[in-house]
């Protein structure tokens, strides 16, 4: 099943599927790590909904729930 990140529950884990932003924004996530085939675990929201804490590539990465909104995961199960 896919969804976006920012769609995810506490606890929930999946692989990046695609980046659907363009420009600056799609820079920024490949430079944080953020690229296809990499396994997220969704740690913590904040408690208004943003930011997001994921762990990625062994360490803990803060994201906005804007920049969430453009990474597809496929759920693992």
């Amino acid at each position: 099943m896919e969804k976006y990140l920012n769609e995810f529950a506490v606890g929930e884990t999946g692989i990046v599927k695609k980046i659907t932003a363009d420009g600056k924004i799609k820079r920024r996530l490949f430079d944080m790590g953020v690229t296809p085939n990499v396994e997220i675990l969704l740690r913590k929201v904040a408690p208004l909904g943003d930011p997001l804490e994921v762990t990625i590539r062994g360490y803990e990465l803060s994201l906005r729930k804007s920049e969430a909104q453009n990474i597809l995961m496929e759920v693992q199960k």
